[in-house]
């Protein structure tokens, strides 16, 4: 009898898609089963377990190896978590920076920074809830903390004042102007009027400097001499205007400009 001649069958092999430009071809399903886990498994479990036993007392980098991990579970991240903050600086200017400058980053595509906004944004909520509904005068430095993670690496300004009742609560938050890297147009009356339709008796103005640097310039100074006086005439009170920056933090207030 002649035999018949076998072809042998292809071994089975599985692919994942690609993840921020990144393969994940497993290969054969034996190949998978019998290849040890990759190195920086361990170390995640590791790292997770160090952050469940004490947050604080992780480096910045470690920190973002940690909100990496979603973005790329499939990554030794440690690599680009450093050259983030080896780029950027800290871990509050890598969550901060513009999503346009992180995608300049090799190895950072939309997932990494869909992760790291969301962080940002989780970040600002909690401030501000520390603040929202309290007496401004009494929780001051959580208001400064909230005014800092919200405008302080913006890299536009922005005009942002603080509605308060009778009390002194916060009632409302609102950005009442965006520009350039040095300049926002804000109109005193507009300012007053939306004091008026929001009931306000208080105002605190905070404004950015993307420069770094808090100390108020002369067009900030007599553009808070106007919003005094057109607040003034229908009793309401401005009881600061802040200057924040990466640099720090400055009051017209403690500087004896109000």
């Amino acid at each position: 009898m002649g035999s018949k001649s076998s072809r042998a069958l292809p071994r089975a092999t599985t692919s994942r898609p690609t993840v921020d430009g990144v393969s994940d071809v497993s290969g054969s399903f034996e190949t998978a089963l019998l290849s040890p886990a990759p190195h920086y498994l361990g170390h995640r479990e590791r790292l997770r377990d160090r952050f469940l036993a004490g947050a604080e007392t992780l480096p910045d980098y470690e920190l973002l190896e940690l909100v990496l991990y979603a973005a790329l579970p499939r990554r030794d991240v440690k690599p680009l978590a450093k050259e983030l903050l080896a780029i950027f600086g800290s871990f509050a200017d890598v969550i901060a920076a513009s999503r346009e400058r992180l995608r300049e980053i090799k190895g950072v595509g939309e997932s990494v920074v869909v992760q790291l906004k969301i962080v940002e944004a989780a970040a600002v909520r909690l401030s501000r809830t520390k603040v929202l509904g309290r007496p401004a005068l009494s929780t001051w430095q959580a208001l400064l903390d909230y005014c800092t993670a919200a405008m302080a690496r913006n890299p536009h300004e922005q005009f942002r004042i603080l509605f308060l009742d009778r009390k002194n609560a916060l009632i409302a938050d609102e950005v009442q102007g965006k520009g350039t890297v040095d300049h926002t147009p804000v109109y005193p009356r507009e300012i007053v009027k939306r004091a008026l339709e929001l009931s306000s008796s208080a105002i605190i103005l905070v404004h950015n400097h993307p420069s770094g640097d808090p100390t108020p310039s002369r067009a900030d100074i007599e553009l808070t001499r106007e919003i005094i006086s057109a607040a003034k005439a229908l009793r309401i009170t401005v009881h600061d205007h802040l200057i924040v920056s990466r640099g720090g933090t400055t009051s017209f207030r403690s500087l004896g400009l109000i």
